[in-house]
């Protein structure tokens, strides 16, 4: 048989091959908020190796492929201050309506920290990138629909 169908290396000792998790070719923009996020997840992975039975290779493979990912989104994120104004900018949160009346409030976010469910988007979304610069009172088109912005606070 073909050591391509075996799940171990030649020396018979039995390993996970996980593949690193794809990084973003975006810039690594975050909040205060979402860098502490990260630091903990940093943290949080640090001690799980630590604690780790480094027999048990795939849960090894798993928690180093995690703390690689995490390690390399803390070391090149670029904390972004709340600014005040009108303007959507990165760290708005801004109250759209659409073209069928239903109203839509968000926090636009680092691409980590995004969680639609919970209110906050990634700038690198559409509509997040589609009102970016804009202002209360304007119009834009997202996915075939009208939005117009009518608050934005920081």
């Amino acid at each position: 048989m073909s050591i391509a169908f075996v799940r171990e290396k030649e020396g018979g000792e039995a390993f996970e091959d996980l593949p690193d998790r794809p990084i973003s070719p975006h810039t690594n923009f975050v909040t205060k908020e979402g860098l502490a996020l990260i630091e903990a997840e940093v943290a949080r992975l640090e001690a799980e190796n630590a604690g780790l039975d480094h027999n048990d290779k795939a849960e090894t493979a798993r928690v180093s492929r995690d703390l690689r990912y995490w390690s390399s989104r803390k070391n090149s994120a670029q904390v972004i201050e709340r600014v005040e104004g009108d303007t959507v900018h990165f760290g708005s949160t801004v109250t759209v309506v659409r073209e069928d009346d239903e109203t839509q409030t968000f926090h636009i976010v680092g691409e980590d920290e995004a969680d639609p469910a919970k209110g906050s988007i990634s700038y690198v979304a559409p509509l997040a990138r589609a009102i970016t610069g804009k202002n209360v009172g304007d119009t834009v088109e997202v996915n075939g629909q009208e939005v117009e912005i009518t608050k934005v606070s920081a």
